[in-house]
Formats: structure tokens, C-alpha cells, sequence
């Protein structure tokens, strides 16, 4: 009897537990549908119907495009996050040139370390330094002859790997790393004085405001130009003995400023993200005129990364092949508005009139004023364009980041960049929909 009784418990006890979790199992479910998160069966059908269709086995992203800029849903209540530069801007450039960029990477591809051993630079990928070379020699804002290149994951590794090259090893006291203010702020942990001091190196320092700067004895400045913040075109400031210079040209492009001659200087910092703006592709590279600094970066990004991923050296040189072809004036005819630079300067250029006029509607607030220059590339005149908008707030605002923020936009504050917290950095390069709410929003805000 005994056993008849535990036997008819256990039972009851497994179907008890199986209707439990058949419950919970379909409210898993539901709840999926219903946030958008579960796919139907009937998708999931048809994907895998289409993969087996294609008749290749390519795994392709499709997560859906960032949410970065907008936090919240309802318009009026909605959270514009300007503050950092993601460059979604030109996704609507790619994404009309359809399968034009897709590079097919087979298995058996990136197996090896080494790309080019006979190279100083022994990752580099050999297409991705010829479509580099042939970049700036179509657009003319660099000189290539004479010069190393160096690849790096993106310009903050080559920034890093440029510091530890350029610092002798004997040396006394650390090396003095200076830039003018506004200097350089990107992420929450990047920027300049952050960078320097990231590593704890005892062979160089952060040692501020390059146009305050009076110590003896060697010192690297650090020039960003057109710079980052305030979008104004830069030389070195320091004049003394003992000066090695980095030169930073993330925006020497010709949608954001005039080509005006090309940078000629020992070491020279580009970046995919914000020539091309795939950000997410992490690709940057140093035009480097001494073999033995250019030895030592390489050993460093050794060092650190052991390299530099291949596939992303293999897509950015199809990436820049493209956008090369579209601007190229004896290619065969592209399709009308695919020249990128033309495209990109055009949408630069519409943007920053909606924001002067939003400004004027406001009062509240200035921006800089910059001087026209002839472009070579475009073969025009017009002013810097910036990526990012260096915004003041007038009168007795003296937070704009809190001020603004009120108002439901995020900026990155005057003070991340060594200058008065009446300054904002507002990215200019986030999706046309962002975009037209932040401006809209702008020259509603009276007080």
C-alpha cells in the first residue's frame, strides 16, 4: 500500500512539473513575440529556405541598425544622444551601393600571423596599404612617397604605438605629452591626457595645455587637424628644442574641409571610421617617414594585439577600392550622386545650414565662424564643414552639457576637453532622423 501511495505521489508530482514548465515554456514565448525578440516559425522557415537557396554558405549580419542616437520612443519625450561621433550617417551612402563592398572570405583565408614578411610592417595586408596609397593620391591630402604605413586597430592603437616609438628609452624623467586646448575627447576613456596616462608608462606623461607649455627638455605635441573639438585647422604650437610632432588627420577629407595642399609631416594618423564611416570596422594606419619609428610601432601593436585582424584589413581595402572608383573622373561614368565625396559633402553642407539656422532661431547659443578656402579635390570654395559642431551656450548658461541635457540632449561637455563647461561637442555625423529631431529641437529652446 505503501508503495502504490509513493508511486501515485511521484506520478502526480511529474505531471504536475511537466504542466509547470509547458506553462512557463509558452509564456517564454509569448513574451518573446510580443517584445519583438522572438522570430516566428514561419520566419525562421523562410531564412533558412533562403540560405539554402543561395547555394553559398555565407553568414551574413543582420542585426538591425543602432539605436545609439535615440534612447526613448515618444517623440516629444525622446533622448537624442549626440555625444559621442558613431558616424551612422553614411549607412544610407553604402547601403544604395547594394553588394558592391561585399568581400567573400573563404575558410581557409587569415589562417596565418603574417601577412607580408618582407614588409616592416609584417600584418599588413598588401591591398589594403595600395588601395591606402592610392586614396590619398586620388584626393591629395597626404603625401605617400617615401612613407611606411603602418595598420593599426584604429587610430587609438596607432596613437599609442606612435608615443612608445617616439619615446627615446633612456631618458631621465618621462617624456612631456602636450596638445592645444580644446584637445581631443572621444569616449569616456579616450582621450588624449587619458590615452597618454592609460598605460601607466613610466617612459612619457600627459603634461597639458601645449600653449602653456615651458618645460625643458624633449616633449611630443600631439596636433589634430582639422581639430577635434572646434573643427579649426591646426599647426604645433611649442617651438622649442627637442619637439617631436604627431600629426592627426582623421578629418582631412574633403566633405569636411577644403583640401588645401597635402600633409606633409613624419608621422601622420588616418582612420576608417570617419573617411568612410565604418567605425565598426576598427581600421586606421600612420603614414611614417622613419623606418626605425615605424619598426618600433609595428613591435608594439606586435606587442599588444599581435597583429591586426585581416578581415577587416581585406573589407576596408574593398571598402576604399569602391569609394576610390566613384570618384575616380576617368572611371567609366558612375551612377548619379555616388561620387561618396560629393555625396558626403552635400549632406555635410545641408546639415550644417539647418544647424546655423537653429542657432539664429534659438539665441541662445554661438557657433565658431571659419574661413572660406579653395579645394583642390572638389574644385570649390567653401568653409570647414566639421563632424562635430563646437557649440557655446551664451548669457548665464554656464553648463551647457547640464543645460542641454535638461532639454533632453546629451553632448560631451567643454571640460572633457580641457576648456569651460559653456562648450558642448555635438556630433554631426548620426542618422538623418536624429539629426532633424536635434535641430528642430535646438531652435525651440528660448530659455
Amino acid at each position: 500500500m505503501d508503495g502504490v501511495v509513493r508511486f501515485a505521489s511521484w506520478k502526480h508530482l511529474f505531471v504536475l512539473s511537466l504542466a509547470l514548465n509547458v506553462g512557463l515554456i509558452s509564456r517564454l514565448i509569448h513574451d518573446g513575440v510580443e517584445s519583438g525578440q522572438e522570430q516566428s516559425i514561419p520566419e525562421k522557415k523562410r531564412t533558412a529556405t533562403s540560405m539554402a537557396q543561395s547555394g553559398n554558405d555565407v553568414h551574413v549580419s543582420r542585426s538591425s541598425p543602432s539605436t545609439a542616437g535615440i534612447v526613448t520612443q515618444d517623440r516629444d519625450e525622446r533622448v537624442i544622444n549626440l555625444d559621442h561621433g558613431d558616424p551612422t550617417m553614411y549607412e544610407q551612402y553604402w547601403q544604395k551601393l547594394g553588394d558592391e563592398t561585399t568581400v567573400m572570405i573563404s575558410g581557409w583565408q587569415s589562417v596565418s600571423y603574417f601577412s607580408d614578411v618582407q614588409n616592416v610592417c609584417w600584418f599588413l595586408e598588401p591591398e589594403f596599404a595600395k588601395e591606402v596609397v592610392r586614396l590619398h593620391k586620388l584626393v591629395g591630402n597626404a603625401v605617400t612617397d617615401d612613407r611606411y604605413v603602418v595598420v593599426g586597430t584604429g587610430s587609438s592603437q596607432l596613437f599609442q604605438a606612435a608615443l612608445y616609438a617616439l619615446t627615446p628609452p633612456n631618458l631621465s624623467i618621462p617624456m612631456s605629452v602636450v596638445s592645444a586646448i580644446p584637445y581631443y575627447s572621444s569616449f569616456v576613456l579616450q582621450s588624449y591626457p587619458l590615452m597618454t596616462d592609460y598605460l601607466k608608462s613610466g617612459i612619457y606623461k600627459w603634461a597639458g595645455n601645449a600653449d602653456t607649455f615651458n618645460h625643458n627638455g624633449p616633449y611630443i605635441e600631439l596636433v589634430t587637424s582639422p581639430n577635434n573639438p572646434d573643427g579649426f585647422k591646426r599647426e604645433a604650437v611649442v617651438n622649442q628644442r627637442g619637439g617631436i610632432l604627431i600629426h592627426d588627420y582623421a578629418y582631412y577629407w574633403p566633405q569636411y574641409t577644403p583640401i588645401t595642399a597635402p600633409a606633409d609631416h613624419d608621422l601622420m594618423l588616418f582612420t576608417v571610421s570617419k573617411s568612410t564611416g565604418h567605425a565598426g570596422m576598427r581600421i586606421g594606419w600612420a603614414l611614417v617617414k622613419n623606418k626605425e619609428v615605424a619598426r618600433k610601432m609595428t613591435k608594439f601593436i606586435e606587442l599588444n594585439t599581435i597583429g591586426v585582424s585581416k578581415d577587416s584589413q581585406l573589407r576596408a581595402a574593398k571598402i576604399i577600392q569602391v569609394l576610390s572608383n566613384t570618384c575616380e573622373t576617368h572611371a567609366s561614368q558612375p551612377k548619379e550622386g555616388f561620387n561618396f565625396f560629393k555625396f558626403s559633402f552635400d549632406l555635410m553642407e545641408e546639415r550644417w545650414k539647418k544647424l546655423r539656422a537653429a542657432v539664429r532661431l534659438s539665441g541662445l547659443f554661438s557657433l565658431p565662424e571659419f574661413p572660406s578656402e579653395y579645394c583642390n579635390f572638389l574644385g570649390r570654395i567653401f568653409e570647414t564643414q566639421p563632424a562635430f559642431a563646437w557649440v557655446k551656450c551664451e548669457g548665464g548658461i554656464e553648463d551647457c552639457e547640464s543645460f542641454l541635457r535638461r532639454h533632453r540632449i546629451r553632448t560631451r561637455g567643454g571640460k572633457h576637453f580641457g576648456t569651460s563647461p559653456k562648450y558642448v561637442r555635438i556630433s554631426m555625423l548620426d542618422r538623418d532622423e536624429f539629426f532633424e529631431l536635434f535641430v528642430e529641437r535646438l531652435s525651440q529652446i528660448k530659455s
